[in-house]
């Protein structure tokens, strides 16, 4: 057998055995390796040198930032003044929560870590204030998808890795596929709410309202300010900006909220320590299994075998984007990423597509999977705080989930709506 059929053949039969994706990646690697007798120290050579890059320290560092916001008061401030911007229309609530997901993921750069940290706090407030608990938790989970979308986003800090280009165009890149994702769901709410009498307790909107929010959370909206502005200024670069993040975190929660406690800051090396260990062994072994990938030049044949199919590229923008929704539903983001790049890629240049355009729009198809079964991670999240079942959350998402892929087919087809604010900062 085939060194390729070796890979692919252990890889689809650890992963049909429910293997962890890291390990299928990994096994099937060395599989190959010592098929085609070489030795495993290079698997290992090429495996490490993918995540000793300078870049590659923006993500923990923007994790690290996102946890310490949560714990210092930040996050709960950026909800609040989501609130005041949003009133008492019909909704009101579920819109703040798509809102606040969007200043938190401006932090963050992490979908779950938006679904908690905005969760924990808007899906008790929409129960009590008369929505459905299925509703309030799907759309928490479907919004916290956004985190991934709005820069700074660690799924594109990998995708720049992976393929790369630069991680600062591709986070302004984000900005308005993230406005328009927010939009499309915003309308959801607002025609999925109308005549509900759901804004009960929601204080109407006034300007001195707002800006009693903006003044009591001024230090906590000025962190995404601060951390956007020095990237896209070029002041400091991406992983430079996560620094700033937390040193500016720990300030603010130590120094003016004072809630940063030496148990939380405990709690927020933990979960840094977990989630990026995660990512990097991912990383490591899927680094490993597309050196293979590019060595046997699958994804040649690959692309060569859609080019024959079709030329046309609204078809094999329609059929990447339905395979990236479908790998969504059963992979992590992250693993997905380090796989269809090498793929996917020369593809989608062959018929002339902007290696960003097709990196947004690739992150936006990740952030689908969030909210979708069987693996969305933030459809347990949202569960597990609202109390609902996994199969109630997925029912009420499916309407933020469709408006989300038409919004995602529409910036495909029209990649000015992804290119043109790097191109206005000359990049």
């Amino acid at each position: 057998m085939s060194a390729a059929g070796v890979l692919f053949g252990c890889f689809a039969l650890l992963l049909l055995m429910g293997a962890p994706i890291t390990v299928a990646l990994g096994a099937a690697a060395m599989a190959a390796f010592m098929v085609v007798g070489q030795d495993l120290s290079t698997m290992v050579q090429i495996a490490f040198s993918s995540v000793n890059s300078f870049p590659i320290m923006a993500l923990p560092a923007f994790v690290l930032a996102g946890a310490l916001m949560e714990v210092a008061g930040i996050s709960r401030r950026l909800v609040k003044v989501a609130e005041s911007m949003v009133g008492t229309v019909d909704g009101g609530l579920a819109i703040s929560t798509t809102l606040a997901c969007v200043f938190f993921g401006a932090i963050s750069g992490s979908g779950p870590a938006t679904t908690a940290a905005v969760g924990m706090l808007m899906i008790p407030a929409m129960i009590r204030r008369g929505y459905d608990p299925g509703y309030a938790s799907a759309a928490t989970a479907s919004s916290g998808g956004i985190g991934i979308i709005i820069p700074p986003s660690i799924p594109m800090v990998i995708y720049g890795v992976v393929a790369q280009e630069s991680i600062t165009k591709m986070f302004v890149a984000g900005v308005v596929p993230g406005l328009l994702i927010s939009a499309g769901l915003i309308v959801v709410h607002l025609l999925r709410c109308r005549g509900k009498n759901l804004s009960q307790g929601m204080v109407p909107w006034s300007a001195s309202g707002l800006l009693c929010s903006l003044r009591e959370g001024f230090w906590a909206v000025l962190a995404p300010v601060i951390i956007l502005g020095g990237i896209y200024t070029g002041f400091f670069t991406p992983t430079e900006a996560a620094i700033v993040a937390i040193f500016y975190t720990l300030i603010i929660g130590i120094f003016v909220y004072k809630e940063i406690s030496l148990k939380g800051l405990m709690k927020s090396l933990e979960t840094t320590s977990w989630l990026t260990g995660r990512v990097l062994v991912i990383m490591f072994t899927a680094f490993a299994f597309g050196r293979l990938l590019v060595q046997y030049q699958i994804p040649d044949m690959i692309a060569q075998w859609l080019l024959e199919i079709t030329s046309n590229p609204h078809l094999i923008w329609a059929m990447v984007i339905f395979f990236l929704l479908f790998l969504g539903m059963f992979m992590e983001t992250l693993a997905i990423i380090m796989l269809v790049t090498p793929v996917l890629l020369p593809i989608m240049v062959a018929i002339g597509v902007d290696p960003i355009h097709f990196g947004v729009v690739l992150v936006c198809c990740c952030g689908v999977g969030f909210s979708t079964p069987p693996l969305g991670e933030n459809m347990f999240i949202a569960s597990g705080i609202g109390g609902v079942t996994l199969e109630e959350i997925s029912l009420k998402a499916l309407p933020f989930c469709f408006v989300t892929i038409g919004v995602i087919f529409l910036m495909a087809y029209v990649p000015g709506l992804i290119l043109w604010l790097p191109e206005l900062f000359g990049y």
